[in-house]
C-alpha cells in the first residue's frame, strides 16, 4: 500500500480520484489493494506488536531480568528511529504511531485476554466514534477548516502541481513539503485516530497471544472458521463501502470521516480472516518449503522496513529517479513485486552471514546497552 505514498501526491491514498487514472486494470489493481491490503495488513502488524510486547516481557522475565525499563528504552529508541525516518527520508512513517503506542499499552499487558480483548475493541470503537462525529458535524466546521480538509481530501490543480514539483524536486523541496505532512501525521492524525486505533489492536493483539491463536495452539477447524466467518463478512463489507464511495463521487461530505467506517471496521474481520487462513496453513503443515523462504525477511522486518522507504524514494523523489506522478497504479504494482523479490533474496543473503538485521542489531544494542555478537561464524 505504501508505494501510492511514494509514487503518488498523498491525497490519492485516501481518495482515488484525487489523481490518477482510475480505469481498466488501474481500477482492478486498487480494488485488489482496497479489499485485501489496505488497513487490512496494518491491522495485521498492530496485532502482532501487541503480541511481542506480551512476549518481550516474558523472555526478559525468563531471564532474570525486569522487562519495564527495557520494554520503554525499547521504544524510546524505536521512536527516535520513526522521527529520523520521518524528517529525513518519508513522512509516511509508522514506527513513531508504534512506539508511542507501545508505551501506552504495556501496563495492560498482565491483564487478562478477554479483559484486553475488550478494552482493545472499545478503543478501537472509540476511533470510528471520534470519525463519526466529524461526518456528522462536517457541516457546521468553521469555514477555514472545512476548506483545509478539503485541499487536503481532494486537491486543486495548483496544489497536485506543488506537491509533484516538491518531490520531484531536490532534498530541501522535498523536505519543505515531507515535514508539514509528518507533523500532520504524528500529531493531529495520531491524538484524533491513529493513537485509539493502534492501540486498541495492539491490546486485542496481547489477548490473542494469551489465548493462542497467534502462536498455532489452536485446532485448524477453530482456524478454519475464522476464514469462513471473517473473511467473507469482512470482504462483503468493505466491497459496499467502497460501491457507495464511487456512487457519491467520493465527496469529502460522504466518503471522508462516514464513506471509510466500511473499510475501517471491515479491514478488521479481513485480517482475523487472513490471520486464520495464515494459521490454519501453518498448523496443517502446508507450504513449508514457502514458509522457509519468507521467514528471513519476517526476521529483518525492521531493516526491510527503513530499506523500502530508501528503495522508494530513490526510485520516485528527484534526488533519485524522479518519477513522482509518473507511474500508474498498474506500474506500480510491478514495482512491488520486483522489490518483494529483491528483500526475499536479500534477506535470506544477509542472515546466512549476520545473525540479525543491520537495524535489529543496533536497536537490540541500543536497548539492553551492550553489544552483542553480529556475524555469524563460519561452519
Amino acid at each position: 500500500m505504501n508505494v501510492q505514498l511514494f509514487s503518488m501526491p498523498g491525497a490519492a491514498y485516501a481518495n482515488p480520484t484525487a489523481y490518477g487514472d482510475l480505469t481498466g486494470a488501474n481500477l482492478v489493481v486498487w480494488w485488489i489493494g482496497h479489499l485485501l491490503f489496505d488497513y487490512k495488513f496494518m491491522a495485521l502488524f498492530s496485532l502482532l506488536f501487541g503480541a511481542g510486547i506480551v512476549l518481550f516481557a516474558e523472555r526478559v522475565l525468563a531471564a532474570g531480568n525486569r522487562p519495564t525499563w527495557l520494554h520503554y528504552r525499547r521504544m524510546l529508541w524505536l521512536l527516535l528511529f520513526g522521527l529520523a525516518h520521518a524528517y529525513l527520508l518519508w513522512f509516511g512513517d509508522i514506527l513513531v504511531c508504534y512506539a508511542l503506542c507501545g508505551m501506552l499499552v504495556y501496563p495492560l499487558r498482565g491483564r487478562r485476554p478477554w479483559f484486553l480483548l475488550t478494552v482493545g475493541l472499545l478503543l478501537f470503537a472509540l476511533a470510528s466514534a471520534i470519525a463519526l462525529m466529524h461526518h456528522v458535524n462536517l457541516h457546521e466546521w468553521p469555514l477555514e477548516s472545512y476548506t483545509e480538509t478539503l485541499d487536503a481530501w481532494a486537491p486543486n490543480g495548483d496544489d497536485i502541481a506543488d506537491e509533484l514539483a516538491a518531490y520531484r524536486g531536490g532534498y530541501w523541496e522535498q523536505m519543505r513539503e515531507r515535514a508539514p505532512q509528518a507533523v500532520l501525521t504524528e500529531l493531529r492524525l495520531f491524538f484524533s485516530h491513529s493513537m485509539f486505533r493502534v492501540s486498541g489492536l495492539m491490546l486485542m493483539g496481547m489477548g490473542l497471544f494469551k489465548l493462542g491463536v497467534l502462536q498455532g495452539a489452536r485446532s485448524p477447524r477453530f482456524y478454519g472458521r475464522m476464514v469462513l466467518v471473517f473473511l467473507p463478512v469482512g470482504l462483503a463489507i468493505v466491497a459496499y463501502g467502497a460501491r457507495e464511495n464511487f456512487r457519491h463521487d467520493w465527496a469529502l461530505e460522504y466518503a471522508r470521516f462516514g464513506g471509510y467506517q466500511y473499510n475501517y471496521w471491515g479491514s478488521l474481520l479481513v485480517a482475523l480472516g487472513l490471520l486464520g487462513g495464515v494459521m490454519w496453513i501453518a498448523s496443517r503443515g502446508y507450504l513449508a518449503h514457502f514458509r522457509r523462504w519468507l521467514e528471513p525477511v519476517g526476521q529483518t522486518a525492521f531493516s526491510n522496513y527503513i530499506l523500502q522507504s530508501v528503495i522508494g524514494t530513490g526510485i520516485f523523489y528527484g534526488s533519485g529517479l524522479g518519477l513522482f506522478g509518473k507511474v500508474s497504479r498498474v506500474g506500480q504494482l510491478t514495482i512491488v513485486v520486483g522489490v518483494w523479490i529483491l528483500q526475499l533474496a536479500l534477506a535470506s543473503w544477509w542472515l546466512k552471514r549476520f545473525r540479525q538485521g543491520p537495524l535489529e542489531w543496533v536497536w537490540r544494542a541500543l536497548t539492553y546497552w551492550q553489544r552483542t555478537p553480529f556475524r555469524r561464524v563460519a561452519p
